[in-house]
C-alpha cells in the first residue's frame, strides 16, 4: 500500500514539466506576482493612486493660474487708479487721512458653556 501510493505520487511528479519543478522559476514568479498585486506600492493601485494625484495637482494649478490672474488684475487697477489705490490702503493695511480717527470693531465669537 506505501509503494502503490510512492508510485502514484511519481507518476504525478512525472507529468509535471520540469521548468515548473525549478524552485529559483517559482520563486521569481511568486516575487513578481507579489509585486505586482499586493504589495503597499504595486503597479495597479499605485497607477491610479498616481492618476487621482494628478488630477488635484492639475485643479489647484487652475485655481492658482486664476488667483494670479485676479491678482495681476488688481495690482494693474492699483498701478492706473489713485481711488482704488486708496481704498486698497484703508482696508488692508487700515491707513487714514491725517483728519481722520480711525476705529476698529471686532466681532467676538459666541462660545457655548462659558
Amino acid at each position: 500500500m506505501v509503494v502503490r501510493g510512492h508510485l502514484l505520487h511519481m507518476k504525478i511528479l512525472t507529468h509535471i514539466p520540469s521548468f515548473l519543478k525549478n524552485r529559483y522559476l517559482l520563486t521569481a514568479t511568486g516575487f513578481v506576482i507579489w509585486i505586482l498585486f499586493f504589495d503597499s506600492r504595486d503597479l495597479i493601485t499605485s497607477h491610479f493612486r498616481e492618476r487621482k494625484e494628478l488630477f488635484q495637482l492639475e485643479e489647484s494649478k487652475k485655481y492658482y493660474e486664476r488667483q494670479i490672474a485676479v491678482t495681476k488684475q488688481e495690482l494693474e487697477q492699483l498701478k492706473t487708479n489713485p481711488a482704488v489705490l486708496e481704498k486698497y490702503a484703508r482696508e488692508k493695511y487700515l491707513m487714514k487721512r491725517d483728519n481722520e480717527d480711525l476705529f476698529r470693531i471686532r466681532e467676538e465669537s459666541l462660545t457655548i458653556g462659558r
